[in-house]
């Protein structure tokens, strides 16, 4: 018999497994199923989920605005399933076992275990034997059920096994305890928001909004942090005082009673390994991994996988590694804008030689400006934060384009952090006075303390947030330089909340899953461990380059940094200036007070000449954010 309020047994369609009630000691009467709800697995998608505090029915109303709001993340089923006080959703995206059996959530009635998953586990066939191996039988095929049968033999330390890229939920039914965790490096996006009477989460922060009962107001330590860091507000906080982040490489587990604990299950070290290796060595060891990283990526899919190729070192090596792994007729995919005087807005002249040497199935894409502004308003509703990077919306426009094609996509995003490839690096490697923080500082901060002081309404300046913790984390143990301290930051805290939840937003907002080989977590411990000067020599990422030699054109190794231009969202000026202008006069940004009016007058009588220490936009910067906030309160 199939799943239903009321069994004798329960049976997984197609697998020819009956559970009888004699091993399904859980009351029937607790279960609610829809949407073709399966014991079987899925993959990449969109999560939610509340568990009330006060062991009244969950509310499948919010569940249900949520689950809405995920929907772009995960277009080809949704499943919804109760247990008590404890409801949860999903949205699926088909990559791996693409029948009606992997559909989710997941749930384990032998073992009393429930499970919501976003992600992939790239090596769940070896722990799947592992725990085959102690007894464990399995009715499915795919990663999810091996979360669920990894946390019943081992618990919350099930994380420290998986390599790959999650965010989870797991409900103990016997024990009434949610068990919730984020991958390593940050790749999946995991959302909560806790009161008196429940706690809620989700794949973004829009479900939690549409969920209702989240306080709004402003938090101002993570407003100092949005405008010093690129728009990046570390984990656990973000702008708004009731919704906050699970930090990677951290498990919450949540009990009946609304009782919380925050675990750390690992953590970079960025010293150097006992044994020396020459620089031969160090350079062969990141060929393998990275090769391995990508090969591992390549092959948990039953779906094709392309590459985002954008021209770049890091994307054409993904490219070369690819080819050298045997796959042939791979899907690469470029975008391109509109030119300005001072900046080109493609790098086609790039891309097009290393899709040719490897003969890729090459997709080209040309962005008019009209459409990046008509567009705009689209890729801002599907940013869990305001998201300032002028790449955002490239990769919006271009997943619209990729996911016509594939469903996965190999992406180069960490290379640059994790092997040093950004030109502040080494400047701040030259700096020799005050202390870590003010190294770090002189070259990254978008403005110092007392320009912020300016900029914002007194009511919300408090302090000087963003020194403080980054003075913290650049000086906490286990890096053995200045240069290893700011990599290990790039790393495990700035990339999470910028590149890479730019690249997870703007992909899923399309149903398009893309994979970081670069932020491989052997790779990352790998180069973590390497001294600071290869990485940081020849204008950095020296190892990858050696690596590229002979296998990309000499003109693409050794061209300057490219940033995935769009350059009219950098100078500023024309419709896209109208379009600030009338953001930052309007009626709406006025009542809010966010902004002191004389420092948002000084920015638009001279847009151009305000540039952060890394070349972005300040106008933008606040236009950006008021847009937001406009788009998701107003």
């Amino acid at each position: 018999m199939f799943f239903h309020v009321h069994v004798a047994g329960i049976a997984v369609p197609g697998a020819g497994i009956s559970f009888p009630t004699s091993q399904f000691p859980i009351p029937t009467s607790h279960f609610l199923a829809t949407c073709h709800l399966r014991l079987a697995t899925a993959f990449m998608c969109g999560i939610c989920g509340e568990l009330n505090f006060n062991d009244a029915p969950p509310d499948l109303a919010s569940l249900r605005r949520m689950l809405d709001r995920l929907e772009r993340r995960g277009p080809d089923h949704e499943g919804t399933w109760s247990d008590g006080p404890l409801a949860f959703g999903h949205r699926r995206l088909s990559i791996l076992d693409l029948s009606e059996r992997a559909h989710q959530p997941m749930l384990d009635p032998a073992l009393g275990l429930a499970v919501v998953f976003n992600g992939t586990i790239y090596n769940f066939r070896e722990l799947r034997a592992a725990l085959e191996g102690r007894g464990h039988r399995f009715f499915s095929t795919g990663d999810t059920e091996v979360i669920l049968k990894a946390y019943a033999e081992w618990g919350a330390d099930c994380v420290r096994r998986f390599k790959g890229m999650f965010a989870f939920a797991v409900w103990d039914l016997r024990n009434r305890r949610l068990f919730l965790a984020r991958d390593r490096m940050g790749i999946k996006p995991l959302y909560f928001s806790q009161d008196a009477n429940r706690f809620r989460f989700a794949s973004n922060s829009q479900a939690l909004l549409q969920a209702g009962g989240v306080d709004t107001s402003i938090d101002p330590v993570a407003l100092h942090h949005h405008f010093t860091l690129h728009a990046v507000v570390p984990a656990p906080r973000t702008l708004f005082r009731g919704v906050r982040k699970l930090p990677p490489a951290h498990t919450l587990t949540v009990e009946a009673d609304g009782r919380t604990r925050l675990d750390r299950y690992w953590q970079l070290d960025a010293s150097r390994p006992d044994g020396p290796r020459s620089e031969a060595e160090w350079i062969e060891a990141v060929h393998e991994s990275l090769r391995r990283a990508v090969e591992r990526r390549l092959q948990i899919a039953d779906v094709p996988v392309g590459v985002l190729l954008s021209g770049g070192l890091d994307s054409s090596l993904l490219v070369a590694l690819l080819a050298e792994c045997g796959v042939r007729g791979l899907k690469t995919f470029t975008v391109g804008f509109e030119d300005q005087p001072e900046e080109k807005g493609s790098e086609f002249e790039y891309s097009d030689p290393v899709a040719a040497r490897y003969d890729t199935e090459h997709f080209r894409f040309h962005v008019p400006n009209a459409e990046v502004l008509t567009r705009l308003p689209e890729a801002v509703d599907h940013m869990a934060e305001p998201m300032v990077g002028q790449d955002a919306v490239a990769f919006y426009l271009l997943a619209e384009q990729v996911s016509k094609h594939v469903k996965v996509v190999q992406s180069g995003q960490g290379a640059d952090e994790v092997f040093g490839g950004y030109f502040w690096y080494p400047r701040m490697a030259q700096e020799s006075e005050g202390s870590r923080v003010d190294r770090f500082r002189r070259h990254y901060f978008d403005r110092d303390h007392d320009e912020y002081a300016r900029m914002i309404d007194p009511g919300l300046v408090d302090g000087d947030h963003t020194a403080a913790l980054i003075a913290q984390l650049l000086d906490a143990p286990g890096a053995d330089s200045f240069i290893d301290a700011v990599l290990r930051l790039d790393v495990t805290t700035l990339i999470v909340d910028d590149p890479v939840k730019r690249v997870d937003n703007m992909t899923m907002a399309w149903g398009l899953e893309a994979r970081v080989p670069f932020l491989d977590q052997e790779l990352v411990e790998l180069a973590a461990a390497m001294p600071p000067d290869l990485k940081l020599r020849d204008g950095g990422k020296y190892a990858l380059r050696q690596i590229a030699r002979g296998r990309l054109p000499d003109a693409v190794i050794d061209r300057p940094k490219g940033y995935f231009p769009v350059p009219a969202l950098k100078y500023v000026r024309g419709e896209f200036l109208d379009f600030m202008r009338d953001i930052l006069d309007s009626r709406a940004c006025r009542e809010r007070g966010l902004y002191q009016r004389g420092y948002v007058e000084t920015l638009l009588s001279s847009p151009e000449s305000h540039l952060t220490r890394i070349q972005g936009s300040k106008l933008w910067h606040l236009a950006l954010l008021e847009f937001w906030l406009q788009r998701n309160l107003d």
